[in-house]
């Protein structure tokens, strides 16, 4: 009886040297702007929480908060700077009417795709540029998704041109939601994105705009609209990064930084890769069901990606005249770098 004692208090004992050894030493609460459960969510947030867990064997724990649990969806960097968290997940999307500086990051008409945009970011500098307009509002970013083309449209009228945009309410954000209304007299409503089926589904808007085929499904956004419009001209991709404040990230251990970094890149590969897989498959279901997909002109395609170039570039200007140069700085880099994946492409094998 003593032994089996001695034993089971060896056992405790050990369970309790293990707790403390896997304790973490950093714990951050990081409230996103979609709700806990989104593709957004799960693909982003939740995978990077796993990767930082995995690589820093528990030292860190990234714990997520959907939208609405700590802080309202679309107050998630304002929530940081404030010290409410110690982190946010969110998108330069949300940012675009403060500093249009965020639109180049948000994804615009016209922009890159998702391959060559995610080799800007992490080969051509991209990132970088991010870090150091984050460290300008006190900030530190991580860059923790891109993903794939958008749909363009589930909607409750037929879109093909841009007659159609004409008076067209449409739930949207970010650089699209200006060049539309600025280049084709539509009324872009912004919601956070927890309430773009129930506006759809009452009517409150014509068309919606919100992510990816596969992000969009669970959202159920095609049961609420017979129409499924494609290609994502307005958002070709789009990037999630979390942010701290710099006083947050200095103060972690230097040894854990490259490993969060790591895990943030990590899963900005991984997310994408998932979305690319899982939207193939969500448009064979779209195409099965019972709604209309609708393919928009080639021309205006184009017309589209004109328009949101003319935009950006506008903008830019803009920024320049009023003494401060470096979101042209930032674009002249983007599309020097658009202009070479475009040119040398011709040696790759795409499908």
């Amino acid at each position: 009886m003593r032994t089996m004692k001695t034993a089971v208090a060896a056992l405790a004992a050990a369970a309790v040297v293990s707790t403390h050894a896997v304790a973490a030493e950093v714990t951050w609460r990081v409230p996103t702007s979609v709700p806990a459960g989104s593709p957004f969510y799960e693909n982003f947030l939740e995978r990077f929480a796993d990767n930082v867990a995995t690589l820093t064997e528990g030292r860190v724990d990234i714990r997520p908060f959907g939208a609405g649990v700590i802080v309202p969806a679309l107050q998630v960097y304002d929530a940081v700077k404030e010290g409410t968290v110690e982190a946010g997940h969110s998108t330069p999307s949300y940012l675009v009417n403060q500093d249009p500086i965020n639109a180049i990051f948000a994804g615009f008409p016209g922009g890159m795709g998702p391959d060559a945009y995610i080799n800007w970011i992490y080969e051509g500098g991209g990132q970088q540029r991010l870090k150091e307009i984050r460290e300008g509002e006190g900030l530190h970013s991580l860059v923790v998704g891109i993903g794939s083309t958008e749909i363009f449209a589930h909607s409750n009228v037929a879109i093909t041109g841009p007659e159609d945009l004409d008076g067209l309410k449409y739930r949207t954000s970010g650089p699209w939601a200006e060049v539309m209304k600025d280049y084709y007299n539509a009324v872009p409503t912004v919601v956070p994105p927890g309430d773009t089926y129930t506006l759809l589904q009452r009517k409150g808007v014509d068309a919606v705009e919100w992510a990816t085929p596969s992000g969009n499904l669970p959202e159920g956004f095609h049961e609420a609209a017979r129409y499924i419009v494609v290609p994502g001209v307005h958002q070709p991709t789009f990037l999630w990064e979390v942010v701290v404040t710099q006083d947050t990230w200095e103060k972690l251990p230097d040894e854990l930084k490259p490993l969060l970094e790591a895990a943030a890149k990590l899963t900005t590969y991984e997310g994408l890769s998932y979305f690319y897989r899982h939207d193939r498959e969500a448009m064979v279901t779209y195409r099965s069901g019972r709604n209309e997909v609708i393919a928009l002109d080639e021309a205006f395609v184009d017309e589209l990606g004109s328009s949101g170039r003319d935009w950006i570039t506008a903008k830019a200007q803009a920024e320049e005249g009023d003494g401060r140069p470096l979101m042209g700085e930032i674009l002249d880099d983007y599309f020097t770098y658009r202009d070479l994946w475009i040119s040398e492409s011709g040696y790759l094998i795409t499908e």
